[in-house]
């Protein structure tokens, strides 16, 4: 059996159905029940997981709490030989200011059980904060709006995760995902208006503007290390990754992609 905790996130919800299509014993966990076949577990509570981690092979553990090594021991005490950590590009980038990645890594690192680290850098599913506003007003709004990452499909860090999870080989293993090119925040608003067959406006923010409406939601380091990869990326965040096609055997898929899959939501 596979535990996926963060089950109805962007990424969980895919590797939930990924696993499940093929058979393979899945419990989802998420911190709030959202329907059938999903249980309650917050991974701020470890004590609260021996259950759910008892019978379990692998898991695939995403960030949240604080409390990492004691995650880590209630997973091993259960049984669980392997662990598939989703962490971000961040913890290699920018140390300094991802502390919560590189304690999860850190943690995982050390527990004595088989582990494999995947760090996507930005996911195509960040422009689900333009839902609103494209469904509402058909504008997007973004600070440095021609600077490009690579953004990953959330769909391929799943798919890389299910492979991960079921295959050997990969044990020891750090991965950056990224997808196939660098876009910029002005081109994903294109995109998703290409998919829309709609105009929609985009609207460059500056640095300020951003970091009033990110620290609404994010701690402060965070909120500055981010608008740095953002606004000023090293080469190595600019840098298209191999690793997806490595673990895949084929390409990762291009924001044009995600945003046909998603228009739904920008209607």
């Amino acid at each position: 059996m596979i535990v996926v905790t963060g089950a109805t996130g962007n990424v969980g919800r895919t590797l939930v159905r990924i696993l499940t299509e093929d058979q393979v014993p899945v419990t989802a966990v998420a911190r709030h029940i959202a329907g059938p076949g999903t249980v309650a577990g917050d991974l701020g509570e470890p004590e609260g997981l021996r259950g759910t981690f008892e019978g379990a092979e692998a898991l695939f553990l995403l960030m949240a709490g604080e409390r990492p090594y004691d995650v880590l021991d209630v997973a091993k005490t259960a049984g669980v030989r392997k662990v598939v950590l989703v962490s971000s590009q961040g913890a290699g980038t920018r140390p300094e200011t991802y502390a919560q990645p590189r304690q999860f890594e850190a943690a995982v690192r050390e527990s004595g059980l088989d582990w494999t680290i995947l760090r996507p850098g930005g996911l195509d599913s960040n422009a689900f904060a333009w839902a609103e506003s494209i469904r509402e007003r058909r504008t997007a709004a973004a600070p440095f709006g021609e600077v490009g990452l690579p953004f990953a499909d959330p769909d391929d860090v799943a798919e890389v995760a299910a492979k991960v999870l079921r295959e050997d080989g990969h044990t020891g293993a750090t991965y950056t995902l990224t997808g196939p090119a660098p876009t910029t925040p002005r081109a994903r608003a294109a995109a998703i208006a290409a998919a829309l067959g709609e105009p929609v406006t985009f609207t460059e923010q500056s640095r300020e503007e951003a970091y009033e409406l990110m620290a609404r939601f994010m701690p402060l380091p965070l909120v500055e290390g981010t608008l740095s990869i953002l606004g000023t990326p090293t080469e190595e965040e600019q840098r298209v990754s191999p690793d997806v096609e490595r673990v895949l055997g084929r390409a990762p898929r291009p924001f044009a992609v995600w945003a046909e899959r998603n228009a739904a939501a920008f209607r």
